[in-house]
């Protein structure tokens, strides 16, 4: 499963879910389901996630350890 810092790096950069969505070009539907983990976003939309943060993508995503 991939795991995601998306939610709390919006807060802190005061974006909306709207926002964010229209910045990397998808519905705010997406970025609600991204954040929840029911979407797991394609390599394209989340280098765009990223390069919106300023952040590498280890900063943002990571892979959860299957058990």
């Amino acid at each position: 499963m991939i795991n995601n810092k998306v939610k709390e790096l919006r807060a802190r950069f005061d974006l909306s879910q709207e926002k964010l969505a229209n910045r990397v070009g998808v519905t705010r539907q997406t970025i609600a389901a991204l954040e929840k983990g029911d979407y797991i976003p394609s390599l394209l939309l989340g280098l765009k996630i990223c390069k919106e943060f300023e952040l590498k993508m280890e900063d943002v995503f990571w892979l959860e350890e299957e058990k």
